[in-house]
Parts: C-alpha cells; structure tokens; sequence
C-alpha cells in the first residue's frame, strides 16, 4: 500500500491574545494524528499560522500605542513558544499578514470575479459617530433579530447559530465606543454564496463523500449543514460581504481604493500561504499537487482540516465554496473538535479556570500530562470536553505512572546490575497478549481520531505488563540465585511490553517516547516496531526515572495563579480567531438555571430516578415523525428497550449504534403513537430550543451498559 500523502492543517488563532488550555484541545488532537500518520510512513505536511487582521487588531494597537505589526509579531513569537513547548510540532508556523497570503487573496478573489461570483452594492452600514469609522461586524453588537438574545454581535447569533446583517440586530450599540451608530451608505463586495450554482456545489459537497467514498466532515456536521443551506428546493444561504472600509488593518482589494478584504476571507487562505511559504523554505516540496484539483485527484493527496464547531460555518460554506469557483481543490475532511469545560463549566478567570497556556508551563506542569489527559477523553465526535481537574490527577497518576512507567521502573534496575545492561529471551506466551488484533485495534482509534479508544486499549495492554509482573515477582526472584535465568526472562519480556506501550503512546507523549528510545538505547520509534521485539543481546542504558506524579497542590496553585476578579465569568474559547468574543448563556436558560436553583431536591428525590449506562444496538428513522429517532438500548436485561427519543435533527441514526448514552430506566412506559417508549434518553439542549444543537449524554471510557449512574 502506498504512503498517503496528506496536508493538514490547525485552525489559525487570532494574534489578539494568548493561547490557553481551551484553544489547545484542536491543537493537540492534530498534532498526534500527525505524529500517528507519520509513524506509519506517511508524508504529512503540517502547518498553522497566526490570524493577523481585522478591526480588533487595529484598535487594541492604537490602544497600546503600537504599530499593527508590531502586535502581531509579539503575539507570533508568544504563539509559537506556546505550542512548541506542549509539543505541537508545526512544519510552518506562519503569518496571514504576508505577502504569500496576499498573493493568494488576490488570485482567488480575481478568480471568483472573472466567474460571476463578485458583485459590488451598495448598502447601509454602522458608523460610529464618536470613532468616526464603520464598524465591522464584531464591533456592533445588540439583540438578535431571531431569537432575541442580548449582546450579539453583527454577524452571527452565538446562541442559536443565526447568521445575519448588522442592520438585522435590534438595540444596537457599538463595541467600540458604546455610542448608538448611524446608518451610512457604502460601496461593499459581496461573494454569491446564493447563486444557484454555489447552493447545488455545497449541498452536494456537505452531503457527499470523497471519491474514496470517505465521509469530509462528521455526520453531526452535514447534519448542520443541510439546515444551514435548507433542503433540496430551498436556499437559505446568503451572499457574503467579504470587504470592510478604511481604517482597517489587512489587505486593499485590487482596484478599490479604501476597501479591504474582509478578515474572514484572508484567514482560511493562510493555510495555503503557510503551506507555500514552508515548501519554498525547504524546497522539493511541491504545492499544486495539493492545492490543484487534477493533480490532487491524479495523485490522491488529501487536505485535512482540524477546527473548532464555533468556525464550522465559515469552513463548511463559504471556505469550500471559494476554493471551488476559483479553481482549487476542496479539503477531504473537517475534523471538528467542541469547547473546552474546566470542571464542568465554562473557563472562568473570576474562578482561575481560564488557564494560559503560559502559566501552565511556568508553574512547572508537565505538558505531556495534558495531552494524556486531552488524549484519553478525545473521539472523532464533536463533543465538548471537561477537565475535570481530580481526574486529570487521578487519571495520569494512575494510567502513566502507575502503570505504564511503573512497569519499567520495576524491571530496568535488574537488567543493568545482573545483566550488563542486556536483555534476555523473553516469554513468547506473555508478548501474545500484544496481539495484532489488538495493536490494529490501537491503529485503526488512532486514524480515525478515536482517540480514547485507542488509550483504552493501550491501558488495558499496560494492565495485563502489569500483571504478568506481579505474578512473577522478579524482586522474589531476584533473591534466590538459582532463579537469576529466569529473572533475566522476566524483567526481559516486561522490558519489551512496556517498549510496544511507548511505540503506542508516541502520538500522544513524544517526549516521553523519546526518552525511553533514549534508555532503550533504539532509533526513534516506527509504528513497524512493534512487531519486533527487542532480541536477546541488545545492551540498553541505565534507567532513569522517567515521570513524576501529579499533586493537587500543583494544580491549586495554577487556579491561583489565573484568578482575576471579574464581575461575570468569560466564556471559554474554540481554537480559532476569537475577535473578542465570549459565548453568552441564552436567557431563558440562565433563567431556568435560576429557577432550579431555587428549588432543590433531596438526595431521597435524586435517588428515585434510576438512570443507567445504555448501550445504543439500533437506531432509525420514524415514519411520519419529524423529530423522533427509535432507539433499542441496551442496559443489561434480557432484551433491549424501546425508546423514542427526538434527536433526529442533531443526529444520523446510523452514526449512534454501537455507541453509550444515559437512560431514565424507571420513568412508566409511554405509549405513543408509533409504539411504545420505554424510557427515556438524557440530552443536553435550552428549554426553549435556542441552543443551536442537541447533545447526546455520553459516559466516560469504561461504562458498561446496565451501570447505575449515581
């Protein structure tokens, strides 16, 4: 089979602000499937860039009383250090405020001119009367005109997910200077995202498949994206104003003197530039093989995007959309990954859970305890992730160091004082538990981004090193010198078990691994290598410790270090340019959260539902039901239940079967009018169906169906 040949790439964090846990999410989930592919042999090319423009750049400079470039430069060089040192390895680390990207811009936007896709109106537009500038988009905030939240910005509702003209927004204000804007006239240029020929490519394109016949984003994704572009016969897209008025801080439009290219147009384009910029560098490196949509075909590259949900719209649409009418080649996969919570909440400066990245570093953590931890709980869904900050110490305590390291730390010493540092035969029976059923197992959750299951079954390989030990008791053996051939067997075959669990978890701990090809005394690690044990003879080194063990007073101390005395928490953020937002709580939820509060429940209440570990063995569509899924759950009894749950429009029933959820197992059958409902699934969604999606309950790793949630 041949090597794949792959360029991928990381949403572009805005140079307005600091990397902090909640962007590292998509960061680290990229780079161990970089690190897996490339294991396997195949070329990747990795590369990210800031994302430089924009309004909010121009005034937090003239705020600081800096050049725009300046700024930028101070937050790539701090960008740049960040993920170098939780080991994100970019092949490119690049700037949108370049001439590569300039280049590109303009090659693109020429291109969708000459094909129709560019025309010029005029429209009427916020002006702040106290700045004396239009205001873009994200400076104007106010309610939003379909579901009425408050302090919306101007261009997309973050609380039901509508997309909208400034003008569109009631009560509003500017983010700038809070002055009430006027309404102006001004030449802009729009993208024809509504042209027919733009809705029947997306439509197609967010519903189809590769010519391979792989999926290019989640289901969750093209579930969203049919209700974003409507249903066959229907248009719901919009055209896309792509240009912004003087003063602004990015690139003139071609023969528009004092229009700029809006920021959203410019910043996917970086991926190109980044990639140009990094294949002139190093040369041999040729980019229309991926970029080209002929060759990309001929050879079968593919371009891969990691991104978080909150930018799905931009990438699944208006992204693609350019790409194809200006004749590039259209990306294979959007992998999109969801927000980060920190003990079940929003990241919160007020409560020192709005970590930097920064302060994690500087107070001494372990990065590598992160990505584990980031690892071990990531899939290839788009589900938000929790840090729950016990279990991030219970958990890497427990799985890295008192498993994986543990075995080596028990067995190396002997090697080195008994046997000159060389190994002996090892157990052949004892290897057979790394099986190749299992190792491909390992594989495959690795490739397809599945993440917790690929650890799920490296831990449960650490467990069965750990017990082959503990039977053998090579510090017993160790005693009694008419056993020492046997002791050489043990520590020999632990030492080779715990090679194979390093070779598997290189993705997600490089510099562990490193260390440990180090004290193996072997090259750096290939996937291959773990179907070749280390033979008897080879010398390895002395053993030196390896990790150390989490302490909570650690992490009490880097919740300290990022307390800010706020008057409200702040929302936590995707890994992608953030313009100053924050993610409101819609009101009738913050309303509904308030009543509950008020009315607490007894644990002898709570101990009267029974909810249980459910099992999801068939799922499909009803007939006649626009919003119900039937559902055969198990939860351990002799045979599956029926339920009836209304999650159809959040979720492909062929993409729920085999997976856990969270059932009401006591609440009285319901008879409907399709059949019986027995139970009732758990969901997260507003009261009033503003949340823009619903989201399946899902148990950790570790759940078995039957298990009473408590």
């Amino acid at each position: 089979m041949s090597a794949r040949k792959i360029f991928v790439t990381n949403a572009l964090p805005y140079a307005n602000g600091d990397i902090h846990l909640g962007h590292l999410v998509g960061y680290v989930q990229a780079d161990i499937w970089v690190r897996y592919q490339r294991m396997r042999g195949n070329m990747v090319h990795y590369v990210c860039a800031d994302d430089t423009h924009g309004a909010p750049i121009m005034l937090r400079a003239e705020k600081e009383g800096i050049t725009p470039e300046q700024l930028i430069a101070r937050a790539h060089a701090s960008h740049s250090r960040d993920f170098a040192d939780f080991l994100v390895e970019f092949d490119n680390y690049h700037s949108t405020h370049s001439d590569e990207n300039r280049a590109y811009a303009e090659d693109i936007y020429g291109k969708l001119k000459a094909a129709g896709f560019i025309e010029t109106r005029s429209i009427e537009q916020f002006y702040d009367p106290v700045k004396l500038m239009f205001l873009p988009d994200r400076f104007i905030k106010g309610e939003c005109p379909k579901c009425g939240a408050k302090d919306q910005y101007g261009d997309n509702c973050e609380v039901c997910g509508a997309a909208y003209a400034p003008t569109e927004l009631k009560n509003p204000y500017s983010a700038v200077s809070g002055a009430k804007p006027e309404l102006r006239n001004s030449e802009h240029y729009f993208f024809r995202l509504s042209d027919p020929k733009a809705v029947a490519f997306l439509r197609e394109w967010t519903q189809g498949v590769n010519a391979d016949g792989s999926p290019r984003m989640p289901p969750e994704a093209s579930n969203k994206m049919r209700e974003w572009i409507g249903s066959e016969g229907e248009n719901k897209l919009s055209d896309w104003d792509i240009s912004r008025d003087a003063p602004y801080f990015g690139f003139e439009i071609p023969d528009a003197p004092g229009k700029y290219f809006y920021v959203w147009l410019d910043a996917p384009i970086g991926y190109l530039a980044s990639f140009r910029n990094y294949a002139d560098r190093v040369g041999g490196v040729e980019v229309t093989d991926y970029t080209d949509p002929d060759k990309a075909a001929a050879l079968g590259t593919e371009m891969v995007h990691f991104i978080g949900k909150d930018i799905l719209y931009f990438h699944a649409l208006f992204w693609p959309a350019m790409l194809k009418f200006a004749g590039y080649r259209t990306p294979t996969f959007l992998n999109v990954n969801g927000f980060l919570t920190v003990d079940g909440a929003k990241m919160s400066k007020s409560r020192g859970t709005f970590i930097t990245a920064r302060s994690y570093l500087d107070l001494g953590l372990n990065p590598e305890w992160l990505r584990y931890y980031f690892a071990a709980k990531l899939n290839a869904n788009i589900e938000d992730l929790d840090l729950s900050l016990d279990d991030f110490v219970a958990k890497v305590n427990s799985d890295l160091v008192g498993k994986f390291v543990n075995i080596a730390s028990r067995c190396a010493g002997f090697i080195a004082k008994r046997f000159d540092g060389k190994l002996g035969e090892s157990d052949v029976t004892a290897l057979d538990a790394f099986s190749a059923e299992s190792l491909d197992a390992v594989s495959k959750a690795y490739n397809d981004r599945d993440y917790s299951v690929a650890l799920r079954e490296v831990m449960r390989l650490a467990d069965a090193a750990n017990v082959y030990v503990n039977d053998e008791k090579p510090w017993e053996l160790a005693k009694d010198p008419a056993q020492s051939e046997r002791l050489h067997r043990v520590c020999s075959t632990a030492l080779n078990q715990f090679r194979a669990l390093a070779i598997m978890l290189k993705p997600v701990l490089p510099g562990l691994a490193a260390q440990v090809e180090s004290f193996l005394c072997v090259p750096a690690f290939a996937w291959t290598d773990l179907f070749r044990p280390l033979p008897a003879g080879h010398v390895i080194d002395a053993y030196k410790h390896l990790m150390t063990r989490i302490e909570r007073k650690q992490i009490d101390a880097l919740i300290d270090a990022n307390k800010e005395s706020l008057e409200a928490p702040v929302a936590a953020a995707a890994p992608a340019k953030q313009e100053a937002k924050a993610v409101a709580k819609p009101e009738k939820a913050a309303e509904a959260s308030a009543e509950d509060a008020a009315s607490p429940i007894s644990i002898d209440d709570f101990m009267k539902v029974d909810l249980r570990v459910a099992k999801i063995v068939a799922a499909e569509h009803v007939e006649g039901a626009a919003k119900l899924l039937r559902l055969q759950l198990d939860i351990g009894e002799e045979k599956p239940r029926q339920v009836f749950a209304g999650i159809k429009s959040a979720y492909d029933p062929a993409t729920l079967v085999g997976r856990l959820t969270v059932m009401v197992a006591n609440l009285a059958p319901r008879k409907m009018k399709f059949g019986m409902s027995e139970g009732m699934v758990l969901a997260a969604a507003d009261e009033a169906g503003e949340v823009p999606g619903i989201f399946l309950m899902s148990p950790d790793v570790g759940a078995e169906p039957g298990m009473r949630v408590r």
